[in-house]
């Protein structure tokens, strides 16, 4: 059997700089301009990430969300900021597109202290509708982004690779 691979889990705001503590306390907030300021430290926030992260020695990264966090902007400019992002970021050779329901989403958010701007039903159920919208466009355009994996699987996409890899899927094999 052979050695388990080593990977990184991005999460989808950091909370260890500048720019994601901006993403934090705007998503914290109300309002328009709450909304594009989130929006734009989150995607700055991603650029950091993929800098930072791609410098280091990993078989496989995931990052939460990636490219799917441009479905929180509002139609159109969700689609435009997606196909400008994935025109310039490295593509993946596979993503995974974990659909989780809005009623499912608003069970886990409910939990929380706080919640943040896009987190109540309605909102969850737009961004929802916008993130598969994007996915199905990366689906059918595979060139720019790599396979795409449907999971229609209620789970962290981190833990979802670590079992993925523990079970050794032929997706992560060498």
């Amino acid at each position: 059997m052979g050695t388990a691979s080593a990977y990184a889990c991005i999460p989808q705001t950091s909370d260890d700089n500048f720019l994601g503590l901006q993403t934090r306390k705007s998503l914290y907030s109300k309002g328009r301009n709450a909304h594009l300021t989130a929006a734009l430290f989150y995607m700055l926030d991603v650029f950091r990430s993929i800098l930072l992260y791609s410098r280091q020695k990993y078989d496989y990264m995931i990052f939460v969300r990636y490219l799917m966090g441009t479905a929180y902007m509002p139609s159109p400019r969700s689609v435009i900021a997606h196909d400008f992002f994935a025109s310039i970021v490295p593509r993946p050779d596979f993503m995974f597109f974990l659909d989780v329901t809005p009623q499912e989403a608003y069970r886990r958010v409910k939990t929380r202290r706080r919640q943040e701007m896009f987190e109540n039903p309605k909102e969850l159920e737009l961004v929802r509708q916008r993130a598969l919208s994007l996915a199905m466009r990366g689906k059918m355009d595979n060139h720019r982004c790599g396979e795409t994996h449907w999971a229609h699987r209620e789970g962290d996409p981190c833990h979802c690779l670590s079992e993925l890899n523990q079970n050794r899927h032929p997706l992560l094999q060498d």
